[in-house]
């Protein structure tokens, strides 16, 4: 199972925190440098898989990563997992999001946060891994953003619900409520 997915820059900035074990806040920040300081200091010739450090499990859990220019990410998985699925998986991920934003680079990650966080919830939900067919991601994502377009996004959402409200037919308010003892008036309310 993937306990955590950590995506950073080269000077151990988090540009994507994802965990699927629960750890407290100052906890979570230990964990990333600790596994920044773990990878950064590894040559680009060695093997991308590693022990988990001390704060994430130990040897029951593995980090795998792959460098991409600008960025790590980073898989923390138990030891069920196949390590060299895992990097696939990393390389399905950002094949995606590269398809996704044409040439995917550090900024697209800062400014599309909630793009990315779509395109990760297609691959991987829960920490199990959901889906790994690049062209079934991508069509999903497009999917998503013609709905986010027809629906004119979340700047014309207030827009909608006014003009939905003025629309409904709703029959007219009564103006004393009787309940048993209890009796209730209503005040007359003006129209939108």
């Amino acid at each position: 199972m993937i306990k955590a997915i950590l995506i950073f820059n080269n000077h151990g900035k988090p540009r994507l925190i994802r965990f699927y074990q629960y750890f407290a806040e100052d906890m979570q920040q230990q964990i990333i440098r600790e596994t920044f300081h773990l990878v950064s200091k590894r040559d680009d010739n060695v093997c991308n898989f590693l022990e988990g450090g001390s704060l994430i499990g130990g040897s029951d859990y593995k980090l795998i990563y792959r460098h991409y220019a600008t960025l790590y990410f980073v898989f923390c998985v138990d030891s069920s997992e196949s390590e060299l699925g895992i990097l696939d998986l990393i390389q399905v991920f950002v094949e995606t999001l590269d398809k996704c934003f044409e040439n995917v680079c550090e900024l697209d990650l800062i400014f599309h946060m909630d793009k990315v966080h779509y395109i990760l919830q297609e691959v991987v939900m829960g920490g199990m891994v959901l889906e790994t067919n690049m062209n079934e991601i991508v069509a999903q994502v497009e999917v998503q953003n013609r709905m986010e377009k027809s629906e004119g996004g979340l700047s014309a959402a207030p827009a909608r619900a006014v003009s939905a409200v003025k629309n409904m037919n709703l029959p007219d308010m009564p103006r004393n409520i009787n309940i048993g003892d209890i009796n209730i008036k209503v005040p007359s309310l003006s129209p939108f």
